[in-house]
């Protein structure tokens, strides 16, 4: 086979092959040999991306380790997601069959290069490359089969990555988790053969260089970083616990813990970018399964925060791990913003489909903000209205709130006012659902797949503050 392939990339107004190729489309070529694809109108970056994701997955056996992408006339930020979309290409969900066929732009040695290169595109181009790379690990997270990716998994991953990307990881166990008073993530834990764990990672902006050495007194000396806690839900697997779910699609609920893995890729992410913040990421981690000594339905337990909460439902787990995660963010770290993210509701799923995510806050700035970044990341959310006439549905008899209204049509803004009672009012509190977009049906998977949905969108959230 051809040890090179040409990808030229036309934009949408260019007149060659203007009959043949209409905007978003491709045709393949034998002279040069590659492909020819058309820009969309009005090409937007995410967009791009995933069009060439979808090219490199279809081609898959076409492409060599080599590739020229010819991007005259093209700005230097398409150019370098359509890129990374290629490179996409090579993540496939199969790493456990005894046989895998890898990726050309998989193998050691491959190199891509353009026709047209400038510093701006270099730029561009590792910023996609970066992200990128860390997506493919987070989705190979959440595509993990839940015997491997158990709660001490989850750990490891963070103190591998914390240690290569220099940010900061402290994993309570059980005993820690016990000292610590993490009544909420130790009740759901109690079903399950492995021990909780508690996961805390800090990443915070340190000047390098010249800029270190400007000295006390600059305007950027006084202006101390922002502190943002994101909270991630980490169940490996959710059986529902007592309260157990069906038996059709229960092989999905090993992406439970999809939160989880948006915050690992955030981490990750703005250490490698070197985002100006301060952002702590906590999970906390268990399956949710059933023992005899698992959690039941009408069970009162005591979080981290001392608040009292009564068990309606046990498959409501996710909004009790987070809670004391939400409890500690705020007794240790006093952050300017706390936010969390999981995929936690069918509510939410019922409401949007498989568009967008569910985004609840009373800060309108921050609900803004999120909105925007998700526009921009091609992640998008849309908000659900936080009244507090919903709060009355978990008002209990017995202890101070109870986990589940027994209201499924609203269970999306349930889990938030459920969660919001945990934040000690916080003015800049928000909640990320994304039960719908964090595994998807599509072209690239003969079943469910990841997206690595909220790593891409807290990135540009992070870096706009």
């Amino acid at each position: 086979m051809t040890t090179e392939l040409n990808l030229r990339l036309l934009p949408s107004d260019n007149e060659l092959y203007r009959d043949i190729i209409k905007p978003g489309q491709y045709i393949r070529t034998l002279h040069p040999y590659g492909y020819v694809y058309r820009l969309p109108e009005g090409a937007e970056v995410h967009t791009v991306r995933h069009q060439a994701h979808l090219l490199s997955h279809a081609e898959r056996e076409q492409f060599t380790e080599k590739i020229t992408i010819e991007n005259e006339g093209v700005d230097d930020k398409i150019t370098a997601a359509f890129t990374a979309g290629l490179l996409l290409g090579r993540y496939q969900p199969g790493f456990w069959k005894s046989e895998e066929q890898l990726h050309p732009l998989a193998a050691a040695g491959s190199l891509i290069t353009f026709s047209h290169d400038s510093s701006a595109l270099a730029s561009a181009y590792l910023r996609e490359r970066t992200l990128v790379d860390t997506q493919m690990e987070i989705m190979a997270l959440v595509d993990a089969p839940a015997n491997i990716k158990r709660p001490q998994y989850l750990a490891a991953w963070a103190e591998k990555s914390g240690k290569k990307y220099g940010y900061d990881v402290q994993v309570l166990d059980k005993a820690a988790c016990e000292a610590e008073g993490l009544g909420a993530l130790l009740a759901v834990n109690r079903g399950s053969e492995d021990p909780a764990r508690f996961i805390i990672m800090q990443y915070k902006y340190q000047e390098t260089g010249a800029a270190a050495g400007a000295g006390e007194g600059t305007e950027q000396d006084q202006t101390p970083l922002r502190k943002i806690a994101i909270i991630g839900k980490g169940i490996t697997f959710d059986t529902g616990g007592v309260s157990i779910k069906g038996s059709q699609n229960l092989h999905l609920m090993k992406s439970d813990m999809g939160g989880a893995a948006a915050v690992f890729g955030t981490m990750e992410a703005i250490a490698k970018l070197k985002v100006k913040a301060h952002v702590i990421g906590i999970v906390p981690a268990t399956d949710n399964s059933v023992d005899a000594l698992s959690i039941k339905p009408s069970d009162v337990i005591t979080g981290h925060s001392g608040k009292t909460i009564e068990i309606i439902d046990t498959d409501a787990e996710g909004r009790l791990v987070m809670s004391d995660g939400l409890s500690y963010a705020n007794k240790y770290f006093q952050p300017d913003y706390l936010l969390d993210i999981a995929t936690l509701t069918g509510s939410a799923v019922r409401t949007f489909g498989y568009e967008c995510g569910a985004l609840m806050s009373k800060n309108q700035a921050m609900s803004d903000a999120l909105l925007a970044a998700g526009t921009a990341s091609g992640e998008k959310l849309w908000p659900l209205p936080t009244w507090d006439a919903y709060r009355a549905g978990l008002d209990s008899d017995v202890a101070d709130i109870k986990n589940y209204s027994g209201r499924p049509i609203n269970g999306a803004i349930d889990a938030f006012k459920f969660l919001e009672f945990f934040t000690d009012e916080h003015p800049a509190f928000a909640h990320l659902d994304i039960a719908g977009v964090a595994l998807k049906q599509g072209p690239f998977a003969k079943d469910r797949q990841a997206t690595g949905f909220g790593m891409r969108l807290l990135v540009e959230w992070l870096e706009g503050l």
